[in-house]
């Protein structure tokens, strides 16, 4: 993806260091972190879960305090934050075009784990989009573990990855996740996994929508670009997963989709980049 010396969003909050609540930050110091611990246990919860959440869950024990980012680190935070502008640019237009004001989230860096009103979330969550606040949320390193874990390099691997979550804030702004979310507990649940499912093609529809205009508006793509988004689609497929973590599938467990919907729908995106073909709830096949 040509994306270096472009213009990057300022809709960017680091909190790799220094606080903003995530990176393992401890809250309200030794004494604070006791009395947390007791109502947590009175409530009925895991006080030690509660310390692996303050201590970085999972993500390197790490302090906010402390933590200094390397410089392919950065980079690959400017990288974001280009993609992100990117997003803004697009998705800006086509709600203008439909005389609708877009309003634009904010991506917030974290390292080990972070507090969204969401909730607290490690950076073994992945990426993720809060609608609570409006924010979608990354720990870089999950860039390192899209290739090394999920086998999907790329520079545009992680720009797929950055808008899937930003197709989360336009379901949104449009009422769709809201609708879902109605429908929790109202249903069984084999039933809600499957708007669950219709919810994250159509964030990969969305994804492939912004990367149709994004290259008329910019001319974007390199070669293989395109490739590396469908393989980046392909390896988070709950088919996929499933089947190397346990060695086989359970479909009525399914809440994304299958690595072959996944990439069908982020390809209609591209080739269409026409929002109205994204409407994978009516669709006779996801």
């Amino acid at each position: 993806m040509k994306w270096k010396g472009r213009q990057q969003s300022s809709n960017i909050e680091d909190r790799r260091s220094g606080g903003g609540g995530g990176g393992g930050k401890t809250i309200g110091g030794g004494i604070g972190i006791l009395v947390m611990m007791a109502i947590v246990w009175m409530l009925g919860g895991n006080p030690l879960e509660l310390l692996g959440l303050l201590g970085g869950g999972g993500g390197g024990g790490q302090t906010s305090a402390n933590y200094q980012p390397s410089a392919q680190e950065n980079e690959l935070a400017q990288f974001v934050s280009v993609v992100l502008k990117d997003t803004e640019d697009v998705w800006g237009q086509i709600f203008a075009n439909g005389g609708q004001a877009y309003r634009e989230p904010n991506l917030v860096l974290y390292n080990g784990s972070v507090q969204s009103a969401c909730g607290y979330s490690s950076a073994a969550t992945g990426p993720f989009y809060c609608p609570g606040d409006q924010k979608v949320y990354i720990d870089l390193s999950f860039c390192e573990e899209l290739q090394t874990k999920f086998k999907a390099p790329g520079d545009f691997a992680m720009a797929y990855v950055v808008a899937h979550e930003v197709g989360h804030h336009i379901q949104t702004l449009l009422g769709t996740s809201q609708k879902v979310n109605q429908m929790r507990g109202r249903v069984p649940q084999e039933e809600f996994n499957q708007y669950l499912v219709k919810l994250e093609l159509q964030a990969d529809f969305y994804a492939g929508v912004w990367a149709h205009h994004a290259q008329k508006m910019k001319n974007v793509l390199e070669e293989g670009d395109v490739e590396e988004a469908l393989n980046a689609a392909a390896a988070v497929g709950d088919d996929r997963i499933q089947k190397q973590a346990q060695g086989y599938v359970v479909p009525e467990s399914f809440t994304h989709g299958t690595s072959e919907q996944r990439q069908r729908w982020f390809y209609r995106g591209f080739q269409t980049g026409d929002i109205n073909q994204g409407n994978t709830f009516s669709a006779d096949r996801l």
